[in-house]
């Protein structure tokens, strides 16, 4: 049989905007109506959150609320177990993702409420409210400035020439004469007045946008200086000598590491410190020369932070390997002259006892 074509799926390829990939997922989106939970691209594609941590954050997004999310709760009504469930928690709950909090109840009783959060960094961000507060009560300051108010002065002005008494009246009469002649007188001032309480309010909106607290602040404090390089106790010619040309044939085992007469004369005595301490010219060769970066722009620079941070502590003397063995005296059994008894002691005689009785015998 051949293979059969799902005429369904060539339709929406064919209805995807601009060209296909040639290589790579394809997506046919298709708007949802009802039941659907947004997830943001921050949680399914974290780097630092598994896929079992991501999948059960979107299933704990997707329950209504008040719904129950305990380890026993999601086992019962999922696959996985409950060692899985709980080391996903806890991936969620490091994030930021899912929060436990004891609190206590009205009555006395102290519960764990657990609060699950589909964007924890927003948490860190100015709420929106505060700053739109005071944009509520100047909506309705401008509000008396379009009123018909200033409008009705001009009305009344021709009123009173034929007859005061009847302004009243007039004043009904003169609505449609408003819109023939001073129609158009109002309709400038209409403009002009609203624009000017608009104008001001963006200002402060704008000027309260930039409240924005980084999840990573910049660094301010200063940089602790570097760390001085090591200095040998006593250079002498030989050592000095020894080190500029350790240093000098690094460039015949890794040409990268090409120095300058300058360089040599700064690093030489870190070299020696090293000599001094009785390490092997080709152990030093390879702690300065081994899986150096690619492309290695600064060799002087490198070599300053291995000598400094790589450097060996001094050998041991004799008299350090040595173990110091806590001797103990084993005092010797000796026979009592008087009584034949066994009794310790570093020298023959008596025991304690016919010591006693002889003392008192002697008396």
């Amino acid at each position: 049989m051949d293979t059969q074509q799902n005429t369904a799926l060539t339709r929406a390829l064919a209805e995807v905007p601009g060209p296909l990939p040639a290589r790579g997922v394809i997506h046919i989106v298709i708007p949802h109506t009802d039941r659907f939970t947004v997830v943001g691209n921050h949680l399914a594609q974290h780097p630092g959150l598994s896929t079992a941590a991501v999948s059960f954050a979107v299933r704990i997004q997707s329950l209504p609320q008040g719904t129950e999310i305990g380890v026993k709760a999601l086992a019962a009504r999922f696959p996985e177990g409950e060692k899985l469930i709980a080391a996903a928690l806890r991936e969620l709950e490091a994030i930021g993702y899912l929060q436990r909090a004891r609190t206590r109840l009205p009555d006395g009783r102290i519960v764990t409420r657990t609060v699950f959060c589909n964007q924890p960094a927003a948490l860190l961000w100015p709420r929106k409210t505060a700053p739109h507060q005071p944009a509520t009560p100047q909506a309705p300051a401008p509000a008396p400035t379009p009123q018909p108010g200033p409008a009705l002065p001009p009305q009344p002005q021709p009123v009173p020439e034929p007859e005061p008494t009847l302004q009243p009246v007039q004043v009904l009469a003169a609505a449609p004469q408003p819109v023939h002649v001073p129609a158009a007188a109002p309709e400038p001032e209409a403009p002009l007045a609203t624009p000017p309480p608009c104008a001001p309010a963006p200002p402060p909106q704008q000027s309260a946008a930039p409240l924005f607290v980084p999840l990573v602040p910049t660094p301010t404090a200063p940089k602790p200086p570097p760390r001085p390089l090591p200095q040998p106790r006593e250079l002498t010619p030989e050592l000095h000598r020894a080190a500029t040309a350790l240093l000098a044939d690094l460039r015949r085992h890794t040409p990268e590491f090409t120095l300058s007469e300058y360089d040599l004369q700064q690093l030489a005595p870190a070299v020696a410190a090293w000599l001094e301490r009785e390490a092997r010219p080709d152990a030093i060769r390879h702690a300065l020369t081994n899986d150096p970066p690619h492309p290695l722009r600064h060799p002087a620079k490198l070599l300053r932070h291995r000598l400094t941070a790589l450097l060996p502590p001094p050998l041991p003397g004799a008299h350090d390997l040595t173990v110091h063995v806590r001797r103990v005296t084993i005092t010797p059994f000796q026979t009592c002259d008087g009584c034949e008894r066994a009794f310790r002691s570093s020298t023959p005689g008596r025991c304690r006892d016919c010591r006693t009785d002889h003392e008192q015998a002697a008396a």
